[in-house]
């Protein structure tokens, strides 16, 4: 795919910070995160359990309540810092102008309520002069666009009536009836099977391109931003350690954490050998390692990781947090 490297920034998120208050004192769960997203473009948002990847985008719909506090950075949609305006403003720009799509379908959904009900209230919250016809007629055609059939009959079914990759595909079209400019998606696919996962990727893929809609992507799997992203950003504990257009980051990675996921995916490895594994543990958010993160499973790590790591150019919009990386720039 061809990065959007040219297309209209719509969000640009720049030194993210977010703290937790624990019983051992504030810690960082995302620090100095950068992303930018263009119109109609799709970022992967990939890393480990614990990456900081799902807390990045909860920071980003600014649904970060205590223990949790965005302590820095902004978060600039279509050049209004989401930081700075007030709760009332939050609330009208959510849901309108930036959706989310979560990994549970049921966090989305209300299960005592019809689909119909759930979907024309999405809408009035945000356009009270809109009929409740007009409204329906939208969600009929939010429903279709994410492949439901006999979307009238549909509307007036409740969650419960509903397969898992059915419910999907009511979050999606939900998350998609306001037209917003950005949607995050948090691993929406998961708990699917390969059959429906496919079908739904190759949908939010298409209703990106058809309507300019950018999306982030937030997931684990390697293999699904491979057939769906333009660029992808690589999440170590807590931070960003290497972007860039996603061939180019899958074929040659620059930085060892990188190289390490992409080396554990089963189809990369010889049959019958053992799994290739990183090895050691994502550190603990209140224990993190002096200098690069990464160090203490690294086994390119010298006396220099233990220093602060800025993420450093490598030419053709890629970047990596690494002194040691396996690309030269």
């Amino acid at each position: 795919m061809t990065p959007a490297a040219n297309a209209e920034k719509m969000l640009v998120v720049s030194g993210l910070e977010t703290r937790f208050n624990t019983s051992r004192g504030p810690v960082a769960a995302v620090r100095d995160v950068n992303i930018e997203v263009g119109r109609g473009e799709i970022v992967g948002l990939v890393g480990e359990s614990g990456s900081g990847k799902s807390v990045t985008g909860l920071s980003l719909m600014g649904l970060i309540d205590a223990p949790g506090e965005i302590t820095g950075g902004r978060i600039l949609l279509n050049g209004e810092d989401l930081r700075s305006v007030g709760g009332k403003r939050l609330r009208q720009l959510r849901g309108d102008r930036i959706a989310m799509i979560f990994q549970d379908p049921m966090m989305t959904l209300n299960p005592v309520l019809r689909i119909d009900t759930q979907m024309i209230e999405a809408i009035r919250a945000h356009d009270r002069k809109i009929s409740r016809e007009a409204a329906r007629q939208r969600c009929r055609d939010a429903l279709g666009l994410v492949g439901i059939p006999s979307p009238d009959e549909r509307l007036l079914a409740y969650p419960h009536e509903f397969s898992g990759g059915m419910r999907q595909r009511v979050a999606i079209a939900i998350a998609m009836l306001n037209n917003p400019d950005i949607i995050i998606a948090d691993e929406p696919t998961t708990a699917l099977d390969v059959t429906i996962q496919a079908q739904i990727l190759a949908e939010m893929q298409k209703l990106c391109r058809q309507r300019g809609t950018a999306l982030i992507w937030v997931t684990h799997d390697l293999t699904v931003v491979a057939g769906l992203a333009d660029r992808v950003y690589v999440m170590y504990a807590g931070s960003v350690v290497e972007q860039g257009p996603v061939d180019a980051l899958l074929d040659r990675p620059i930085h060892p954490y990188t190289d390490g996921l992409i080396r554990s995916i089963p189809s990369h490895n010889e049959p019958g050998r053992p799994l290739h594994q990183i090895p050691g543990m994502t550190p603990a958010l209140d224990r993190m390692p002096q200098g690069c993160r990464f160090h203490p499973r690294c086994a390119r790590r010298t006396e220099g990781c233990l220093s602060e790591i800025p993420l450093m150019d490598f030419g053709g919009g890629r970047r990596a947090r690494c002194i040691h990386p396996l690309v030269e720039g």
